[in-house]
């Protein structure tokens, strides 16, 4: 199968040469020079995953991102300047997947790519600490986790759109009910890999998918923080 990249970057000397890697790598690549060809090849090219800037001329990335995620659950690989963890706060909070740090690293930029189609990928074997793969439709609070068809479904049975990574830790939880499990494990479990030091990135997911799944976000009754611990499902 070969995965459609779209790269979305005003800066054309980087988007080609993203692209070019990119390409070389197996990957077919559709490019965008700003939020307007952005969602111009959204709805044309159907891309796999999304690679795009947040520091753009006009609209920028994250506002890019924030509409895009009211249509779309496309992996979104947000390109931010160093050290700036606002932009990194942000892009989580909007529902990017993950994040690359500029000038980009392009190993590191492959792999993330991988890692991120993987956790699309219906066909990813997510495997628990206990080596159990649930299937199928379990109960998660008021709603439903369709483990096979990758969906979160509401108490009335429509489907909740969520993020290949907000899937992955619904999985994680599902597969560890009842167990503390702290950051370092559910990044681990979920997304495959290891993480740089960016402890926020759980919290402001795990934030999100609690205002999908609870009834009272502010005090969530489905995944509970355990101080000093980490997080409980069930």
């Amino acid at each position: 199968m070969t995965y459609r990249i779209l790269v979305c970057d005003d800066e054309a000397s980087l988007r080609r040469m993203l692209s070019d890697h990119l390409t070389e790598c197996g990957f077919e690549v559709v490019q965008a020079a700003d939020a307007s060809e952005l969602k111009t090849a959204l709805s044309s090219e159907d891309p796999d995953l999304v690679l795009l800037d947040v520091r753009m001329p006009g609209k920028d990335g994250l506002t890019a991102l924030r509409e895009l995620r009211e249509t779309s659950t496309v992996p979104v690989l947000m390109l931010t300047a160093a050290g700036d963890i606002v932009d990194k706060v942000l892009g989580l909070e909007f529902g990017a997947d993950d994040y690359l740090v500029k000038p980009v690293d392009l190993r590191e930029l492959q792999a993330r790519i991988k890692a991120a189609l993987r956790r699309s990928d219906l066909g990813r074997e997510d495997v628990s600490e206990t080596g159990t793969r649930l299937t199928g439709v379990v109960p998660f609070g008021p709603c439903k986790l369709d483990l096979d068809g990758a969906r979160l479904l509401g108490p009335m049975g429509d489907e909740i759109a969520v993020t290949a990574m907000e899937f992955s830790l619904l999985r994680v939880f599902a597969e560890n009910k009842g167990r503390v499990l702290n950051r370092d494990q559910l990044l681990d479990q979920a997304h495959g890999r290891g993480w740089e030091p960016f402890d926020r990135s759980i919290d402001l997911r795990i934030s999100r998918i609690r205002r999908k799944i609870e009834v009272n976000p502010t005090k969530p009754d489905v995944i509970r923080t355990v101080r000093g611990l980490g997080y409980v499902f069930g």
